[in-house]
């Protein structure tokens, strides 16, 4: 049977268009949305307008030029409002760069959660020394950084000590790890931290042989649903402006935000 020359025409058209839309929808399963980013600032000065810059910030992104992570700022003590469940949902990766102490049940409850729902987290330089009367953030960050001469267990801790203007060697520990993936051994000049405790639980990416410098300054972890990376690395321009410094810091983004 003849099929008329009108339906003809009609099949191919919508033939076309079908492919048409399915490569599209193919394309926005490849695509995937860009990972949002909030960074907490608040408690410690530090270099705003470099720190900044590596996360673009208002200025273009020090990454990469791929553009798939956007960001926002918040400074405490407003930062614990953008935990609550509904002001979170904008965001994949919670980035603490904080030094703080003040926190309510309320926000404990709030973090636990966000951690517990799967938003990744990074923990850079001097957060580790967080809410010291609290034992669950220990927990999260996989360290205790002690403010003060501290006994813990029947066994006196040192107050953790740190050093300006360091020039170290740091060695890679897990080459094959997506947060290191890429970086070689690599020198640093940064501020030095020691005499804080390390979970043995947790997974070591980097590590130092400078005397002043604990040997673990790096490592990755689980809390509940979340991925967790500490480094220990972050003090000012020097490290902001590593490209080695960058690369990690990227890398682990992606890798709490599980696109890695």
């Amino acid at each position: 049977m003849k099929i008329p020359r009108v339906v003809s025409i009609a099949v191919c058209v919508l033939v076309f268009f079908g492919r048409v839309f399915a490569l599209g929808a193919e394309a926005a399963k490849v695509v995937p949305d860009k990972i949002r980013l909030l960074v907490v600032t608040g408690g410690h000065e530090f270099e705003k307008e470099p720190f900044f810059k590596l996360f673009g910030i208002n200025r273009d992104i020090a990454f990469g030029n791929d553009r798939d992570i956007e960001c926002q700022a918040v400074e405490h003590p407003h930062a614990h409002a953008r935990l609550k469940a509904d002001a979170a949902k904008q965001y994949d990766v919670l980035v603490l760069y904080d030094m703080w102490q003040p926190i309510t049940e309320e926000a404990k409850a709030d973090l636990v959660q966000r951690l517990k729902e799967g938003m990744g987290l990074v923990v850079l330089h001097h957060a580790i020394a967080n809410y010291q009367d609290w034992p669950e953030y220990r927990k999260i960050v996989g360290a205790r950084y002690y403010l003060e001469k501290t006994v813990v267990d029947a066994v006196e801790k040192p107050r953790s000590a740190w050093k300006h203007d360091m020039h170290f060697k740091i060695h890679v520990a897990d080459t094959s790890h997506p947060v290191t993936r890429g970086v070689k051994d690599f020198e640093m000049h940064d501020e030095t931290y020691k005499w804080f405790d390390v979970a043995e639980d947790s997974h070591v990416l980097l590590t130092t042989d400078e005397p002043e410098s604990n040997k673990t300054i790096a490592w990755t972890r689980t809390y509940e649903a979340a991925r967790v990376v500490y480094f220990q690395s972050g003090h000012d321009h020097f490290a902001y402006e590593n490209p080695n410094y960058q690369r990690l810091v990227r890398q682990a983004i992606r890798w709490t935000a599980r696109r890695d």
